[in-house]
Parts: structure tokens; sequence; C-alpha cells
């Protein structure tokens, strides 16, 4: 059986290429992160603008125009159709100091909604401001430190809800 992608284009766009598919494509590499693409005698240009491996999306800029793009393969539809979860929702509970420092700044409050990577306190550490984001959506039940204040390596600084 030959391997085949599962291709979603901004999400209402979804198609299938065989690994056959994919080596029949007149591509060709142009830059680090640019290619044309002759398909039906018309030019295409593209330029890849953002990558996520991990979740296996990106951002791709066609004649300029941009798309996002995911792409799975054969290990994650099956992965689906069992019904597990690749990329689950995270059960983070709590933030901890990564490293010793001084908190400059706190920016959110008890009972604040926050989404993924939303800023939430800034540490100072080795004279380096490290901006401290949250690792999931959420609501913050507790600030377990103040600013100004001292914290230790593995200290808690906040709570979820």
């Amino acid at each position: 059986m030959e391997k085949s992608y599962k291709i979603q284009i901004d999400h209402n766009l979804d198609f299938q290429l065989t690994e056959k598919d994919v080596s029949a494509l007149d591509l060709i590499r142009t830059g680090s992160a640019d290619f044309h693409l002759l398909k039906d005698g018309i030019s295409y240009h593209l330029k890849v603008l953002k990558t996520d491996f991990s979740s296996r999306n990106y951002t791709v800029s066609v004649n300029g125009n941009e798309h996002n793009v995911s792409i799975n393969d054969p290990l994650d539809e099956l992965i689906e159709k069992m019904g597990f979860a690749v990329n689950g929702s995270k059960n983070i509970d709590s933030i901890t100091a990564p490293m010793p420092g001084l908190i400059l700044d706190i920016i959110v409050e008890v009972g604040t909604e926050v989404k993924e990577e939303d800023q939430l306190l800034i540490l100072e550490a080795m004279k380096m401001e490290n901006i401290i984001t949250s690792p999931r959506n959420g609501i913050i039940k507790s600030i377990a430190v103040k600013q100004g204040e001292a914290v230790d390596k593995k200290q808690l600084l906040i709570e979820f809800e």
C-alpha cells in the first residue's frame, strides 16, 4: 500500500496526495523557503512563511496569497480514526519558576481568563527579562508571588482553575 498524505488548505479544501503524486510534481526549490511549481501549464511561486512541525501546520504564500496548510500522514490518520488525541488538551494546573529571579511585573489578576501563549508575568533572571506565558487556556485561580519578590527555581507562581 502506497503512503498517502491528507492535505487541508484554509480549513475548507481537503485532498489526498500519494508519494507517487508528490514525486511527479514539477517543483523546484528556488531559495531556502521558496519554490516554483508548474502545474497544467500554470506557474506558481510558493514561499513557506511559518512552520509548526509538531502540529504539522504551515503558512504558505502562493503567488502572494497566504494560505494555512495542514498535512497528516498515514499514522496521523490512523490515530484520528482510533479516537486518540495527538495533541490533547493540556492539564497543566500551575506554573512554577523556571529559574531563580525577580518578579518585575504581574500582567494578570486572579479571575483573569487567559488563552494559551498570553503573557502572565515578567521574571528577571541573570539581567534578562523573561516573559512567562500561559501554557493553556484557562482562568487564573491564584497568584502566589508579588511584584518585586525574589523567587527560587520551581517556586509556585500561578495556579489555574
